[in-house]
């Protein structure tokens, strides 16, 4: 199982918490610009950190949602 970085774990928790906000409200463009972006960060760092450690891109994303949503 891929070890995902306390950076991408806590990159992660932002885009979760952006997209709880921004879904707990009708839809409006400003309202879920934050998600949007912390959503991208998110994925940014996935694809750089898997660049980084030669780990798989797919298998890292998972196991740093799975640290998030399910502790």
């Amino acid at each position: 199982m891929a070890n995902p970085s306390e950076n991408l774990i806590k990159l992660c928790r932002a885009a979760v918490d952006a997209e709880r906000k921004a879904t707990a409200e009708p839809y409006t463009r400003e309202g879920w610009a934050p998600w949007l972006e912390a959503a991208g960060t998110f994925q940014a760092a996935v694809t750089a950190e898997a660049a980084e450690t030669g780990e798989d891109r797919s298998k890292l994303e998972q196991a740093a949602k799975k640290v998030v949503l399910h502790p």
